[in-house]
């Protein structure tokens, strides 16, 4: 990962002329990352795409940290999470460090009335309600329940909708998103053993080119300000592109477990890594097959990472009274396990039908004040039998 894609027209040759059907040129676009050494595609504009008209004010948008340096382990109802009708006003930043922003967001309405750019990281949408398309200026890609949309950072799009009843886990990353690597070959290729490959990726399809002047508004992150440009030309204006640097997704229903006769650990459920924190999708599997195997996971200590695991569906086998859409943490520093019963209960269970998604971070992540409003009384004590 990645792999080449290209999408529209583009001329033989890069960084030659590309003359539209009236003689006049079209406007190429690098759209790189690491300074030139990393993924990148070349874009090609019917219009430059640095057309400023004009710039508005901005706004602060960065976290309200309640609790800094946290050491217990808490849940948050996610369903709480207020709806709203702007699609960034949905987004509630309820777990942060320098690395990721691990947000709720309940849209009501589709992104439509503006675009919206993230300049500062790499978003992973997990789609747990509603269905929709990302649209981008490389192209379009529909979702539905159970899709991570992986949307690079620098990307300009919109989020058109299909229903009202929208949630979404969001995972704003401030390094890059990749494949695991352990999971490629040194091509970058996908490997045999991996739980996924690129068959399962869907790239942009369905080419949107807008050839339009007027007032476009483009709000764009950054340093925890949303800064609000306006641009002259209509951002979706380009007619083709080519490389390694795109928006996917893949749907967690496409992962496919790794089993084994004994308990395997979390990093068999890895998706996605960065050098800061790893992504896992826990699945329905089918349990550990040794005849003395015990299902649920062994305590253990976390004593390098803050575990968050996001709830989506069924009914999580080491947890007792969990709902969809909550969110638990549990800190670097003490060990966690399952809950009173868990361990005796998964014994001689055949499978299990767990829907979650987990974030391992390296540092540890702070707790907003959102995250207060949701957060469920007294969920360090629930390990009492």
């Amino acid at each position: 990962m990645p792999f080449y894609q290209k999408l529209g027209r583009i001329p033989h040759k890069r960084h030659t002329t590309f003359r539209k059907p009236d003689g006049s040129l079209y406007h190429e676009q690098l759209f790189g990352t690491i300074g030139f050494d990393g993924m990148s595609s070349l874009l090609y504009h019917h219009n430059p795409p640095t057309m400023v008209k004009d710039v508005l004010e901005s706004i602060n948008v960065a976290p309200e940290i309640a609790i800094a340096k946290n050491m217990k382990s808490i849940a948050l109802s996610g369903f709480k999470a207020k709806p709203a009708d702007d699609y960034l006003d949905s987004r509630v930043p309820v777990l942060v460090n320098s690395d990721v922003h691990l947000s709720l967001a309940a849209p009501n309405k589709s992104l439509r009335d503006y675009f919206y750019k993230n300049a500062d990281a790499d978003e992973v949408l997990f789609v747990h309600e509603g269905t929709g398309t990302l649209r981008t200026f490389l192209g379009n890609i529909d979702f539905e329940y159970g899709d991570y949309l992986v949307i690079p950072r620098g990307m300009i799009y919109q989020l058109d909708f299909e229903t009202e009843n929208n949630r979404l886990f969001v995972i704003e990353s401030f390094h890059p998103i990749y494949t695991p690597k352990r999971y490629r070959n040194w091509f970058g290729q996908l490997l045999e053993h991996s739980p996924f490959c690129e068959r399962d990726l869907r790239t942009p399809e369905k080419l949107e080119t807008y050839d339009e002047k007027g007032d476009f508004l483009i709000k764009v992150k950054k340093q925890g300000m949303l800064h609000q440009y306006v641009y002259a030309a209509h951002p979706f204006d380009v007619v083709g592109w080519d490389g390694y640097n795109y928006p996917y997704a893949f749907s967690i229903h496409d992962f496919e477990p790794l089993t084994g006769r004994v308990h395997q650990p979390p990093p068999v459920h890895q998706t996605f890594e960065t050098s800061a924190f790893v992504v896992c999708s826990f699945c329905p599997r089918l349990y550990d097959y040794h005849p003395e195997a015990i299902p649920a996971p062994y305590n253990h200590s976390n004593i390098d990472s803050d575990e968050v695991l996001y709830y989506v569906d069924g009914d999580f086998m080491s947890r007792n009274n969990i709902e969809r859409g909550a969110i638990t943490l549990h800190p670097a520093g003490i060990p966690h396990g399952p809950h009173p019963g868990a361990y005796e209960r998964s014994i001689g269970q055949k499978e299990t039908l767990e829907l979650a998604v987990m974030v391992d971070t390296f540092k540890p992540l702070q707790v907003t004040k959102q995250a207060l409003e949701i957060q469920q009384a007294d969920y360090h004590k629930s390990w009492i039998h």
